[in-house]
């Protein structure tokens, strides 16, 4: 096969999966501290719609990057306000954030429907990017690539190599023992959400800044959920948010090339494959431990101090 070509589809394949680790690698975060937030779609949608809108009245990515995921971090106190201070349930507070989500992007972005940004910049470094097969996909990808990259190993570190770390896990685990000893637990998972959510905010503002750069509602097309499916995918550990991703990049890239070459299958069964393959891959997991992955203790379950 032509190297380019091989170079291209795997370009390809990052480009799709950056998105998805990004808004993993946050919910996971959110997940470790004992908060399941389901409205991930909402935050990423939100940031999607807040972050094209501010490039395009700026003209600037970073800002426009900086708005998506300020709003993404806006969407989370939201919701830490009703699970974490009111103790609401949950799925029902995460369920309700992703349809206002929803609702509020299409409000934001209904003055910039059509209109067109240049895509972010990609990097490029002479001689490094101009090699085969992997000068793009190694030394030619834009700074949102980068930054998720950056994100998952800073996470990786944090989770596994670091008392704060150490902290979060054993709230997430055992809230009541926690709080026995002395800790925030409340303060501790309103920052885990946050963060979440502003990776939320960061993943759909690439969206409309890099991937697609241009705005259109329901532009995250149910990448919150897989977002989702991916933390338990991974077993709640950062590294494998990144191949679960990776995954997922490499099942939409098979369709739209089977859609390219004119494969005689209908157009909405090869668009459901990304989607199959995450679910598939959850079905292999769980029938390779089939004692269940290591969720947190506490998780979905709401801290209620009594002094």
């Amino acid at each position: 096969m032509n190297p380019d070509i091989v170079q291209l589809v795997l370009v390809t394949i990052v480009t799709a999966a950056t998105p998805l680790f990004i808004a993993a690698v946050g919910e996971l975060v959110a997940e470790r501290s004992g908060v399941l937030n389901l409205g991930v779609e909402g935050m990423m949608i939100v940031g999607a719609s807040v972050g094209f809108a501010v490039a395009y009245m700026t003209d600037s990515t970073v800002l426009g990057a900086l708005a998506g995921t300020a709003s993404g971090v806006l969407m989370a106190a939201l919701f830490a306000v009703l699970v974490i201070g009111l103790a609401a349930n949950q799925v029902a507070s995460g369920l309700a954030l992703t349809i206002f989500g929803i609702g509020v992007s299409g409000l934001i972005g209904s003055g910039f429907v059509g209109q067109k940004r240049t895509a972010a910049q990609a990097l490029w470094i002479p001689g490094l990017s101009d090699l085969p097969i992997i000068g793009r996909l190694f030394f030619g990808e834009d700074l949102f690539v980068y930054a998720g990259i950056a994100l998952i190993a800073l996470v990786a570190c944090f989770i596994g190599r670091t008392r704060a770390g150490l902290t979060l896990r054993a709230v997430g685990d055992n809230h009541t023992s926690a709080h026995v000893l002395g800790l925030s637990v409340g303060r501790i998972r309103l920052l885990a959400v946050l963060f979440g959510g502003g990776c939320a905010g960061l993943a759909g503002s690439y969206l409309s800044l890099a991937y697609t750069p241009f705005w259109s509602p329901g532009m995250t097309a149910g990448r919150g959920w897989i977002a989702l499916a991916l933390v338990v995918f991974a077993s709640w550990r950062p590294w494998r948010v990144l191949g679960g991703a990776l995954l997922f990049g490499g099942a939409t890239v098979l369709q739209l090339h089977a859609q390219a070459f004119g494969i005689g299958l209908p157009g909405q069964l090869l668009s459901s494959v990304p989607y199959a393959a995450t679910v598939l891959a959850l079905i292999v997991l769980s029938w390779r431990n089939r004692r269940g992955a290591a969720a947190p203790a506490m998780l979905g379950m709401p801290f209620i101090s009594d002094r």
